[in-house]
């Protein structure tokens, strides 16, 4: 089943950005590999406390002047990533006691508890704190129903391709 596996971060330098992430936010370092071929580093990250299987953040190092400047606004000023927490509170004096800055302090939603940051190129984050039911889980049986179409289509598709 297809899944999110990486999440590309144009960064200015690898090593600069593994201090912010992994120094600052506690960032946990997956891999980071050289690759001589192309001159540059397989560098990946995830969030403190994720599974081994959750989708990784590629540290990718601006390697054109396209990308060098869309190093800090990915996301064209929007918030470009959310980083889920259990407890605001606590995340947000750890990393303001580690030197994040912050764009717009803690705020209650009807989805939760939200304060936005910046990292280290000015890519603006939010840490949030969902409030219970937030956001909506898909319940299993729903999950497993959708499994089933999904394989019967496949198998549809299949008989058809072999006529």
């Amino acid at each position: 089943m297809p899944h999110l596996a990486h999440i590309a971060l144009i960064v200015r330098d690898y090593d600069e950005a593994l201090a912010f992430y992994v120094g600052k936010l506690g960032f946990t370092l997956v891999e980071d590999i050289y690759q001589p071929e192309q001159d540059k580093r397989w560098v990946t990250i995830r969030p403190p406390g994720a599974p081994g299987h959750a989708t990784t953040i590629l540290l990718a190092r601006a390697s054109t002047s396209t990308q060098e400047h869309c190093v800090g606004d990915q996301a064209g000023g929007r918030v470009f990533l959310f980083l889920a927490t259990d407890d605001l509170a606590r995340d947000h004096a750890a990393f303001t006691a580690a030197g994040v800055a912050w764009v717009r302090p803690p705020a209650d939603y009807d989805y939760g508890r939200v304060a936005v940051f910046a990292d280290l190129s000015g890519n603006l984050w939010d840490l949030i704190e969902f409030a219970p039911g937030h956001p909506p889980r898909v319940p299993a049986i729903l999950n497993t129903a959708a499994r089933r179409v999904r394989s019967r289509r496949i198998a549809g598709l299949r008989a058809h391709v072999a006529m």
